[in-house]
């Protein structure tokens, strides 16, 4: 009885928290992608458009803060993708990817996953974890035409570089200034610092069973996109407590099935380039409205993002965007290796919940989750 309240997903699924400026951060990030999208476009180099979707992701940071915190923060953030896009790029040139050697793929990707998760939790990202970094690096490293790495990050830094900018616009507004400076961060305990090291770990091991399995597995299932399970691995490891962490896993799942079907009717329409840039911008924006207050809702936005700023790369190696079989075959791949991630996942939060329960006979092992390093 315990354990089916604990997982049942009803209540989060009609549930949807109170909005917070959240109109805000989605103008922010909408701008921060679709401008160096539209740059890309205007001079053919769309090839190159991968690098600025990661690079626009250090907008999605410090989304609510004041604008030094925001700054320091997204600092950081951006810090930290650039670095993972460099390794990313530099792992492709020798032939670390999902087609040429995927278990050295996700050897290295699962290094990424742990090493991340801790520099965000020591740095105090908002939103936490590793999730983007493992995105990156994976996707990065498997695109079948590699461009010059110093284009690739000149792209990312200038990507990079503007969403600082546009996180900093707001000032010109005195209604919306706040000041400027460079925030100092308290020390953390030395309980906090073993929690950072314990939540590594498990994004290790989340991340390298989900690749390890789905790799295994991608001969038989016919799927080939392991670090798309890694990724989805990850995700249930947010939360304090271990219901929300499982509900976050079984959202996911939900939310991906539905964003197929928003991606299956976007690719029959066949939309020019122009269009699937705009359309990239406004989920981007829609995907900020709902990722901070229902979760289901946002993947439901989140998976054809996703998928479609993927495409947006590749289709200026393949000419076209995937139809017909191509298209079902990406769709099958994205839900299949969910699935298996996101299944993991919830494993690996409830073996502690049940340790807790079952071995250390700890109360209410479902908040049993230390003190919180994620605010």
């Amino acid at each position: 009885m315990a354990l089916r309240s604990l997982t049942n997903p009803l209540p989060s699924l009609f549930t949807i928290g109170p909005a917070d400026r959240d109109h805000e951060a989605g103008v922010r990030c909408a701008i921060t992608v679709l401008v160096p999208l539209l740059t890309l476009l205007a001079i053919d180099r769309i090839d190159l458009s991968i690098f600025a979707c990661f690079g626009a992701f250090t907008a999605i940071y410090g989304r609510n803060l004041d604008h030094a915190a925001r700054f320091q923060m997204q600092a950081r953030a951006g810090g930290l993708m650039l670095a993972v896009l460099l390794l990313a790029t530099l792992a492709g040139r020798v032939g670390i990817s999902e087609a040429q050697n995927p278990w050295l793929l996700v050897a290295c990707t699962t290094a990424v996953a742990g090493v991340a998760s801790v520099i965000a939790a020591h740095w105090r990202l908002r939103p936490s974890g590793s999730l983007f970094q493992i995105f990156a690096f994976a996707a990065v490293a498997s695109i079948p035409v590699q461009p010059a790495w110093w284009e690739a990050m000149a792209t990312s830094c200038a990507t990079v570089g503007f969403a600082l900018a546009v996180g900093l616009v707001s000032r010109v507004l005195r209604s919306h200034r706040t000041p400027l400076y460079w925030p100092r961060t308290e020390a953390l305990s030395e309980d906090h610092r073993k929690i950072i090291l314990g939540e590594g770990v498990w994004y290790l091991v989340a991340a390298g069973a989900a690749g390890t399995v789905a790799t295994a597995l991608g001969a038989a299932l016919g799927i080939s996109h392991n670090y798309w399970a890694m990724v989805a691995a990850v995700v249930p490891l947010v939360g304090h407590s271990t219901r929300y962490r499982v509900s976050r896993g079984l959202q996911r799942v939900i939310g991906t099935f539905l964003g197929l079907l928003v991606l299956a009717a976007v690719l029959a329409l066949e939309p020019a380039l122009w269009v699937l840039v705009l359309l990239i911008a406004a989920l981007q924006f829609t995907a900020e409205m709902f990722i901070a207050r229902q979760y289901m809702i946002a993947q439901a936005v989140v998976t054809p993002l996703a998928l479609l700023a993927t495409v947006l790369a590749t289709s200026a190696h393949t000419g076209a965007l995937p139809t017909g079989a191509e298209a079902t075959a990406l769709m099958y791949d994205r839900a299949m290796e969910t699935v298996i991630g996101s299944g993991i996942g919830v494993m690996c939060v409830l073996f502690p919940w049940a340790w807790r329960r079952y071995v250390k006979r700890t109360a209410e092992p479902e908040r049993s989750v230390g003190p919180s390093v994620r605010g």
